[in-house]
């Protein structure tokens, strides 16, 4: 069992993390393939050795394909530099999901919006 310290230490690696890891992938990485994406989500493993990023990709699956193509490309520098940014010991490992969830929303109010057009009385 974690103690309200460990805890909050936690938290708060993972807020600077996740504040981090968006700076970087906003301006900082090079590579042609990544486009414009958001970090949805990071959930920062037990112990803080792994963690997984989820990325919503503007565009569509292809674009998207090349973006995730590009992120684990460049795991290893982003590893590196949000150590040196948080002062890290050891970089944690770098997982990239992603993240669909803005677009099956997007699709089920639209099926949503069909279906009471449907049942709507005439």
């Amino acid at each position: 069992m974690q103690s309200r310290a460990q805890d909050h230490h936690r938290e708060r690696l993972s807020g600077a993390m996740r504040e981090e890891l968006s700076t970087i992938l906003a301006g900082e990485l090079g590579d042609p393939r990544i486009g414009l994406l958001t970090v949805t989500d990071m959930v920062l493993q037990p112990g803080g050795k792994a963690v997984h990023v989820y990325v919503a990709v503007e565009g569509d699956d292809e674009e998207a394909k090349q973006t995730m193509m590009g992120l684990s490309s460049a795991t290893g520098y982003i590893r590196h530099e949000l150590a040196e940014a948080l002062d890290l010991r050891a970089a944690p490992e770098l997982t990239f999901h992603l993240d669909r969830s803005q677009q099956i929303g997007s699709r089920i109010e639209e099926l949503l919006k069909r279906t009471k057009k449907k049942r709507a009385p005439k």
